[in-house]
């Protein structure tokens, strides 16, 4: 049997020898949601309550609430293992004599063509067949910066761990993710590209907000954009980019912190950025005004205070045909349905939930968020609709029967 919220709260309470009222008091969450989670009486909670819970028993949220792996098939060379291995690469620390790989590496041209073909992978949703892919990406990419040690080469291989971070973080091992943005940032030093190591510090504040440091996830991102901040006069496209998306990165830690107003402050500079760039892809993302205006979105749900309708308004300003990445498309569609879910249109979040499944079956598995809305959909609903009992079944939620 599944393993609940509430049985991981419970154990982790009593594995930490705390009381019901203590962990309360250290998550500010009331001790009658403590109760009714461990009693099953309630099988979620908002998603900032169940954030405040994991940070007062030290545990990342996906431990808490089950995020299940991305890695739907095995694979005898790939795999979240073997993605470790690749990150943590054993051969690289110094002192350490191993084994050389005598295998020839790929040419740089057919490497890098191997890189493009992973990062749109990614954006279109395909976690678990790159899993598959990328250790054997990383292990080629090093080999092929030791044969052709050019700037070129180095940005690539940037890329590549850029691509390892967010995988890993996906997939619910943000510290893995930390050691992938420590390699990304050394590589665009290499590269000699303050704009390579503009988007490894944007990653890097991503990967400190999973794993809840919001204070220096907000921090590190404000100082890189404060850093590389460009002339709107003169500045080409991507500077517009990288800053841009340094400045959406720092508003989400600084909306979870309550700093909400900063953070809208924050995406309004970053929406004249974009008005100004134009669409860009570079740097294995994408920058727009409607990228930014998606976040708008997210930073209203953000923190102990959120604005769904707010949510909802901001939402009638986003073409979600403009949306150039799949996965991102979706991310924004669930923080719809969280805001519908909020202002109770609970039938409005599960069709908008339901085409987001159509859409990336595979990706809604495991975002936290989805889960959340699914399981404060079931709670809510005294007359459970056969296609929501569907939904939360395809999704590994095991409700109350």
């Amino acid at each position: 049997m599944n393993k609940t919220i509430g049985d991981r709260i419970r154990e982790l309470r009593e594995f930490r020898d705390v009381t019901q009222d203590e962990l309360a008091q250290r998550a500010d969450v009331s001790v009658d949601t403590v109760r009714k989670l461990e009693q099953n009486q309630r099988r979620s909670a908002r998603i900032d309550t169940l954030r405040a819970l994991a940070r007062a028993l030290d545990v990342q949220l996906e431990r808490l609430v089950g995020q299940p792996t991305v890695t739907r098939e095995l694979s005898d060379d790939g795999g979240l293992l073997a993605l470790r291995d690749a990150i943590q690469d054993v051969g690289a620390l110094p002192g350490v004599l191993v084994d050389e790989d005598l295998e020839d590496p790929p040419g740089e041209t057919e490497w890098t063509a191997s890189v493009k073909a992973a990062t749109s992978m990614y954006w279109e949703g395909g976690y678990s067949a790159l899993s598959g892919v990328l250790p054997l990406l990383l292990r080629d990419g090093r080999a092929v910066a030791r044969e052709t040690p050019t700037e070129k080469v180095w940005r690539q291989l940037a890329l590549v761990y850029q691509l390892a971070a967010s995988l890993a973080t996906q997939a619910g091992h943000p510290d893995w993710a930390y050691s992938a943005v420590e390699k990304q940032l050394d590589a665009a030093a290499r590269a000699s590209d303050p704009l390579m190591a503009g988007m490894g510090v944007s990653t890097l504040s991503w990967v400190l907000l999973r794993q809840g440091r919001w204070e220096q996830a907000q921090a590190v991102a404000e100082r890189k954009a404060d850093e590389l901040e460009p002339s709107f006069r003169r500045a080409t496209p991507k500077q517009l980019a990288v800053y841009g998306n340094l400045l959406v990165a720092a508003a989400t830690p600084a909306a979870r912190q309550g700093q909400r107003d900063d953070a809208m402050e924050m995406l309004t500079v970053a929406e004249a950025a974009a008005t100004r760039s134009g669409p860009v892809r570079a740097y294995g993302s994408a920058f727009s005004v409607v990228d930014v205006r998606t976040q708008q979105v997210n930073i209203a749900l953000a923190g102990r205070d959120p604005e769904p309708a707010e949510a909802l308004r901001l939402s009638r300003r986003v073409d979600t045909d403009e949306i150039t990445r799949p996965v991102h498309s979706a991310a924004h569609r669930v923080d719809v349905a969280q805001a519908q879910h909020q202002t109770g249109d609970r039938e409005g979040a599960l069709e908008t939930l339901l085409r987001v499944e159509e859409d990336q079956p595979e990706w809604i598995r495991f975002q936290v968020l989805a889960l959340t809305t699914v399981r404060e959909l079931w709670e809510a609903e005294r007359r459970r609709s056969t296609p929501l009992r569907g939904l939360a079944t395809r999704l590994g939620i095991e409700p109350s029967l």
